[in-house]
């Protein structure tokens, strides 16, 4: 889940540092995020309904001993958000939303265990998509994976920021200005804020310990977005597609570890 930038102090910008059992039980509690996007990769497809994803999703978050961190926070009605083509994020699953050849769907997930949390969001296709949406996805997903190798000791949070616009912008595709990421731990949404735009060697200095969520959200067009009449679903203001990966992650004295992964 994603952290709107409205409304945000300046505070937002401290860092917080894990000792080495706060990071196992956030490594574990990542794990049961991962079990869950292992099943909704086999799970989506056409004729399945969000609803159904998320009761899917609820089980297995539960039958490890996690509690679903999205189910309740701030009055979200379900256990993950599903976003379809232009919804960008906090779509709410319902019988009513079935998955049809052609569409997108990015899936967020959330789990706590034993207090601490993994949060992790991925964007699937539904069958065969357009070579637009397979652009789109290669791109948002790629920026992640650009972002993550900036996390790194002695690096800025700028570092990270910039390397995702560009890669991004360098597609053709258009950054997210609305929303970010955030630091991740005993809460969901910790400080610091980390767009998915910037100057390189700008912001805080990242240490050892850090547990940052990242998750560039990109569009095919406007990078301008609009909330539905639910007060949840985002959307991309011009009706363009749009997608949302993301990773926790640690920041240690070598390589970040990449905490929502099998």
């Amino acid at each position: 889940m994603i952290l709107n930038l409205s409304g945000q102090s300046k505070k937002a910008s401290g860092i917080v540092l894990r000792d080495a059992r706060e990071l196992s039980l956030m490594r574990e509690a990542g794990r049961i995020v991962a079990k869950v996007h292992e099943a909704m990769r086999q799970a989506v497809r056409p004729g399945v309904s969000t609803a159904e994803l998320d009761a899917l999703a609820e089980d297995i978050i539960r039958s490890h001993d996690a509690i679903p961190t999205f189910l309740g926070y701030h009055g979200f009605p379900a256990s993950i958000c599903t976003s379809i083509n232009d919804e960008l994020v906090h779509g709410i699953p319902s019988p009513e939303r079935v998955l049809k050849e052609g569409d997108i769907i990015s899936i967020d997930v959330g789990a706590t265990y034993r207090g601490w949390v993994g949060d992790s969001a991925w964007t699937y296709p539904v069958g065969a998509i357009s070579q637009e949406a397979k652009a789109l996805l290669e791109a948002t997903e790629g920026a992640l994976w650009a972002g993550i190798a900036q996390a790194r000791a002695d690096h800025r949070l700028g570092d990270i920021s910039a390397t995702i616009q560009r890669h991004v912008e360098s597609r053709g595709f258009s950054v997210i200005r609305e929303y970010s990421g955030h630091g991740v731990g005993r809460q969901m949404h910790e400080p610091p804020k980390i767009l998915n735009y910037g100057q390189a060697g700008t912001g805080i200095r990242l240490r050892p310990g850090m547990t940052l969520a990242l998750e560039p959200m990109v569009a095919a067009g406007h990078w301008l977005t609009r909330v539905d009449a639910d007060g949840w679903t985002v959307r991309t203001q011009d009706g363009s597609l749009s997608a949302h990966f993301e990773h926790t992650i640690a920041v240690t004295d070598d390589a970040p570890v990449i905490l929502t992964a099998l």
